[in-house]
């Protein structure tokens, strides 16, 4: 064994920075769900900025350096308060924000967001279940982006408000209706954040033989 830990110390010694580089400075995550539709796909590979918010012991959640602060309206990995699962969802509502939603539309401190309508289209959902969708640009309460509303669903359209304490974070899937967030497993606290999403790397559509999406590859969230 020792022996063969002289020929391979070269690699092992390159497997241990390539590990601290991933759980320290920076990552990249396969997409596996459509809750983040139409800004994020099944089958994007995203590159994340793990040093975007807070320097962390690698393999820990411990933080040993606050490097910035998470904005409203970044998309955010992190690890799922419930269980533990990494997800990736956008951040809509800091400490000391007053956050509702009524009928689909945000309200952040007393502000209510604008939609403006931009396409109709089917969407499949569980089950190869069509069902008809509008997407829109939400704007005001938040930095201007494209969400997703699918007739339909019995998703929790309603709530709040809610006033965020110190330390935690609301999230939503831009996929309203299609979501599993904030609204079904509560406020996210700042050390179960991983990173801020900055673009997409690589894309296959996993409905169709996995053919690479070359249009989404090294682009930016739209």
């Amino acid at each position: 064994m020792s022996h063969w830990l002289r020929n391979n110390r070269g690699f092992l010694v390159f497997l241990l920075v390539f590990g601290l580089f991933r759980t320290a400075v920076a990552d990249w995550n396969p997409i596996p769900t459509g809750s983040m539709r139409p800004t994020v796909l099944e089958g994007d590979v995203v590159l994340v900025n793990r040093l975007a918010y807070d320097l962390k012991l690698p393999l820990t959640n411990v933080i040993l350096h606050r490097t910035g602060e998470p904005q409203r309206g970044d998309i955010v990995t992190f690890s799922s308060p419930k269980d533990g699962m990494r997800l990736i969802k956008r951040l809509v509502g800091l400490p000391g924000d007053t956050v509702e939603m009524r009928d689909e539309r945000l309200i952040i401190n007393g502000h209510a967001a604008r939609y403006q309508p931009l396409e109709r289209l089917t969407e499949t959902v569980a089950d190869n279940a069509a069902l008809p969708a509008l997407r829109l640009r939400e704007s005001g309460a938040l930095p201007p982006h494209r969400v997703q509303w699918l007739a339909g669903v019995n998703a929790r359209s309603n709530f709040g408000p809610i006033a965020i304490p110190a330390g935690q974070y609301l999230m939503l899937g831009d996929n309203r209706d299609d979501s599993a967030d904030s609204r079904y497993f509560g406020l996210v606290p700042r050390e179960l954040l991983i990173g801020r999403a900055v673009g997409v790397i690589a894309s296959a559509d996993i409905t169709a033989n996995w053919m690479p999406r070359w249009s989404r590859f090294a682009s930016g969230f739209h």
